[in-house]
């Protein structure tokens, strides 16, 4: 049963939140991903949101454009945390979807992360998971582990080869 929903209103969407499934993999957390436009079908969206508790879903990771409103029907209509990727957009460069995400209402909160940012909001959705659970808290202090040694790893080649040689590969 997936413990994280991951849904997205286009599929122009899938290369960003793809990120957010490629890290809940690497931290062993079950996810499923939609394409579910709220504005499109609306009967498809709230038979969604109003299961996914059902479903199990602990935490929904949703991704929007433009006016963005999917992560917050989504935080008005599921009773757990929702995350928001607000994606970027041609005409402002994202910031639409941001101020649509971040600026909810009193009592709707949803956690917004960067323009573009599901490995954040795929990270995030684990954190929330490993308050209850000792064997993903472990995979994610393992997964910070590597990136401190990744690094570490950059910058010693960088002071073993110098800038113009690192440059150059």
């Amino acid at each position: 049963m997936p413990q994280v929903g991951i849904v997205m209103g286009s599929d122009s969407d899938i290369p960003v939140m793809a990120k957010a499934a490629r890290i809940l993999d690497k931290l062993g957390v079950s996810y499923d991903m939609r394409i579910i436009s709220a504005h499109r079908e609306p009967d498809a969206f709230f038979a969604y949101a109003k299961g996914a508790e059902e479903a199990g879903y602990k935490v929904i990771i949703a991704g929007a454009g433009m006016a963005a409103h999917l992560p917050g029907m989504c935080a008005a209509i599921f009773p757990l945390p929702v995350i928001g990727v607000p994606m970027k957009t041609t005409a402002l460069g994202g910031r639409d979807s941001l101020y649509s995400i971040v600026q909810m209402p009193s009592g709707i909160p949803v956690a917004t992360v960067a323009i573009d940012g599901a490995e954040n909001a795929g990270i995030l959705a684990a954190k929330i998971l490993a308050v209850g659970d000792p064997e993903l808290l472990q995979r994610l202090k393992k997964h910070s582990a590597e990136m401190k040694e990744a690094v570490e790893l950059k910058d010693a080649r960088l002071q073993g080869a110098g800038f113009e040689a690192y440059m150059k590969g």
